[in-house]
């Protein structure tokens, strides 16, 4: 069960010109679909989404991009990008885990982890980052067991847990790596006080191959969580996915059927491929 996993960021407008500035950012990018309502792009084999819903939902730091950067002339160019505009969370400098680090909210609401870090071979430049606070706080841990639980070709490959002197945050997650699908993420958990929790502003897409896989995903995620409309849902620990069929991209970009799959789909929670013919 090989499916298409994705993030999709929720924008209000905009949607056009923040993919054009996100793939002038990186030399390895392209756009992959575009219209008025979604635009699709590519940056370093991360696929990306972008959806224009409206004022509803705002993107926060509870998921963000953190880039792999080669260099220090590379980390200080895409420091110089994405912070023009937007707001720094923490200052780039050296730390103790990294020799030049940063976080930083680009001008569009999306927030990016920058870090220099020799890339292993088969490592994604670019990963989505989980961070836990508030009332999942010390969830991390189970979260990613959890998804890696769901998804097939999945793993966790690295774990750094709180030491006991490091009280009152001993055994939380301090950081872990995993992979869904083979799509690499990061996770961990935040300690403090947060005014931010996951949200729909990034939410994550399955594309699934037929009803029995809309139907395994949706039971899966959705347990412990909430069933959404149009194929939304929420999990246990508030992260927002779309369980939508690969047959829906298809039926939207052609005008003799965009309409029906339309108004069917509008109408579900989860989606039921037939009735979108």
């Amino acid at each position: 069960m090989q499916n298409h996993l994705y993030p999709c960021l929720w924008f209000d407008g905009q949607i056009k010109e923040a993919t054009r500035f996100y793939c002038s950012l990186f030399p390895n990018s392209k756009i992959v679909a575009e219209n008025n309502i979604i635009t699709m792009f590519e940056i370093e084999g991360t696929t990306v989404k972008l959806l224009n819903g409206g004022a509803l939902f705002k993107k926060n730091p509870a998921i963000s991009f953190y880039v792999k950067c080669d260099n220090m002339e590379e980390i200080k160019n895409l420091w110089a990008s994405l912070s023009e505009g937007g707001k720094i969370m923490m200052n780039l400098d050296k730390y103790p885990w990294a020799e030049q680090y940063g976080w930083v909210e680009d001008k569009y609401g999306m927030t990016w982890q920058l870090s220099i870090k020799n890339k292993l071979e088969g490592e994604q430049k670019i990963i989505l980052s989980f961070l836990f606070t508030n009332e999942v706080f010390g969830k991390a841990d189970e979260a990613i067991k959890y998804y890696t639980s769901i998804f097939t070709e999945s793993k966790i490959m690295y774990t750094d847990y709180y030491k006991p002197e490091e009280a009152p945050f001993a055994g939380k997650l301090k950081f872990a790596s995993f992979q869904l699908n083979n799509q690499q993420l990061a996770a961990m958990d935040g300690p403090g006080n947060h005014a931010f929790q996951f949200n729909e502003g990034l939410s994550f897409v399955v594309e699934c191959n037929g009803q029995d896989e809309v139907d395994y995903f949706w039971d899966k995620l959705s347990e412990g969580g909430h069933e959404g409309q149009c194929g939304w849902l929420k999990d246990k620990f508030g992260v927002s996915w779309q369980i939508i069929p690969n047959e829906l991209n298809k039926l939207m970009s052609d005008p003799g059927t965009a309409e029906k799959a339309r108004s069917a789909f509008m109408k579900m929670r989860k989606f039921i491929i037939k009735d979108l013919y």
